[in-house]
């Protein structure tokens, strides 16, 4: 089975069960965009394919790249022995774009958004007579709405340019799990590193007033006790402040980062009326980023930000990746170049890459898969999907940065209109109004309005330019990359850090595969120069406190990568190391 691995491990339970595997499946051409329920019998399943990846990759079994906006899947299951009395939820860990599922013919839930999870309670629609279940999935993606959050899918056949491959129905994890009648359906989890404590507010599923609850804490560091907490639980959700007390660990050993990613481990068991109904682990990192002073600060110092751009696409898979020891390799390759963090490009990555990410140290900026149209329905689209973004992924320590919107796309005239630049603003206060203790990018790239870092995409590739133009605030404001002006009209600087987000892209053929970049190289002798000439200024600045190389890989028509598409370096990583850690 691909991608058998536990799918949330920000949130672990021990009884579940993988629905990964071959299912039946069939395209309905018919009736794109038909809104019409399942009914028995309407439908042939004439393919197979392997869940999750999505039919326009290879490892699907299909790979059929043409417009098929109405897909259907089928395959039947057994619940476990283990699940009796429990109820049966279903998960869903992205379904591109709009899903309707049904049980045994019982319809259980629609959910809309490409990119961010869903759930439902099966247990009515479950047969009580021993007898297989049939699970019934409809995805409906409208390739060529520009309305839709779509990142770099593109919306034409073939992919070209700076867009890739589309993404149809289900690509991540399907599986299930039983829980009590009353569970935990999420916790909150927030460190705050200055006053050592953890601020943990759970969210109670099926909670009745009146009800005898507890909630159980108990967390540890490095297989040492820290501290255990029991307390009553009198409403939906409660908020609760743990201290973290001294023990035999050196203050600084329990603090987060990519050099020290130190991990708390935390569990939580509920208990009702005296009994324990439900137990999750998780972890936690203990690590603060702010702004101080015009500086951006990891842990309360200065931190300079050494990213690549990484789109998360693999050759077989696409926008999903073949197994868990590939997510974990992209990891460590980014790190072994000397990269202290990743920007997840369009892309709201597998929960299992920001696993990897807590746990061997890389910074991440999430950043959302932006729409390419303005609208009303556009906003209230995205804006529901950004929501659960944010929730889904709010406790990994990795995240340090939201990027709701990348270079304009869904907003093209934000330089001038007001309507649109209220959309990044609010955009910006959404976001902190969910999560406060991290910075958030109004536009990354260009056309600022109110945002707590100024982003610049600058693909300039002689060095004397990028050493003069980065030498001073005003010179690099003034840039005006492909026409647009850094900062939105009606809007000003205010000291806000400055960081170069988009730079590089030197292209170099070292594969089959045939692509463009945003300059050349010839060998691996003049790639090595240019990879100094571009990155070397920007560290060495004083002004710009982070950059983000483009690009971790070569992607489709894309041969602007450190690594090819399949993950091999076309230069020694030791000399991708020395480069950003300035001793090349």
């Amino acid at each position: 089975m691909y991608r058998a691995e536990y799918p949330r491990p920000q949130f672990v339970r021990e009884s579940w069960v993988n629905l990964n595997g071959e299912w039946e499946f069939a395209f309905d051409d018919d009736h794109v965009g038909a809104k019409q329920e399942w009914s028995q019998g309407d439908k042939a399943f004439e393919q197979k394919i392997q869940v999750p990846f999505a039919f326009q990759s290879q490892l699907s079994g299909i790979a059929d790249p043409d417009f098929h906006d109405n897909v259907w899947y089928r395959r039947e299951f057994e619940v476990p022995e283990s699940f009796a009395g429990k109820k049966v939820l279903l998960h869903f860990g992205a379904v591109d774009y709009e899903a309707k599922v049904w049980v045994n013919g019982v319809f259980v839930v629609r959910h809309e958004g490409g990119h961010t999870p869903f759930k439902a309670d099966i247990t009515h629609a479950l047969r009580t007579d021993g007898t297989p279940n049939t699970l019934v999935v409809q995805a409906l993606d409208e390739s060529r709405n520009l309305e839709l959050p779509r990142g770099k899918q593109f919306w034409k056949k073939d992919s070209a340019s700076i867009f890739y491959t589309r993404t149809t129905g289900i690509w991540q994890t399907v599986w299930m799990e039983a829980v009590a009648p009353v569970y935990l359906e999420k916790v909150k989890i927030t460190p705050d590193m200055d006053k050592r404590c953890v601020e943990i507010v759970p969210y109670i599923a099926n909670f009745a007033p009146g009800s005898d609850l507890r909630l159980r804490v108990s967390i540890s560091f490095k297989g040492q006790p820290v501290t255990e907490q029991t307390y009553s639980i009198s409403s939906r959700t409660v908020r609760h402040t743990i201290g973290l007390p001294n023990f035999n660990f050196h203050e600084r050993e329990t603090w987060w980062s990519p050099e020290n990613p130190s991990l708390y481990d935390i569990s939580f068991t509920l208990i009702e009326n005296e009994a324990e109904t439900d137990h999750v682990n998780s972890y936690f990192g203990m690590r603060k980023i702010s702004i101080d002073g015009g500086k951006l600060c990891l842990n309360n110092g200065p931190y300079k930000m050494k990213l690549v751009l990484d789109q998360g696409y693999f050759p077989d898979g696409n926008l999903t990746p073949p197994s868990d020891k590939d997510i974990r390799r992209d990891v460590e390759l980014t790190k072994e170049m000397g990269f202290n963090g990743a920007r997840k490009h369009q892309k709201l990555e597998d929960p299992r890459y920001l696993y990897w990410c807590d746990v061997l140290g890389l910074l991440v900026w999430s950043e959302a898969a932006n729409a390419y149209t303005y609208s009303d329905e556009y906003v209230e689209r995205f804006n529901r999907e950004w929501i659960e973004s944010i929730d889904r992924d709010y406790n990994h320590p990795s995240i340090v940065v939201w990027v709701p919107l990348n270079e304009s796309w869904g907003v093209p005239d934000l330089a001038r209109d007001k309507v649109q630049q209220h959309h990044s603003e609010a955009l910006v206060y959404l976001t902190k109004s969910l999560d406060p203790t991290r910075p958030v990018i109004s536009n990354d790239g260009w056309e600022h309005t109110t945002s707590d870092l100024i982003t610049i995409h600058d693909y300039e590739w002689q060095r004397e330019v990028l050493e003069e133009r980065y030498d001073d605030a005003q010179k690099a404001l003034s840039l005006i990359p492909g026409g647009h002006p850094i900062i939105a009209y009606g809007y000003s600087y205010r000291g806000e850090p400055i960081l170069v987000t988009e730079f590089g892209g030197i292209a170099y053929k070292k594969s089959d595969w045939e692509g463009w970049g945003y300059s050349g190289a010839s060998s691996d002798e003049d790639f090595e120069q240019r990879l100094l000439n571009v990155i070397d200024p920007l560290l060495k600045s004083e002004l710009v406190q982070g950059y983000c190389y483009t690009q971790l890989t070569d992607v489709e028509q894309e041969i602007n990568g450190l690594l090819t598409y399949d993950r091999v370096p076309k230069i020694p990583l030791e000399t991708i190391r020395k480069i950003n850690e300035g001793r090349a």
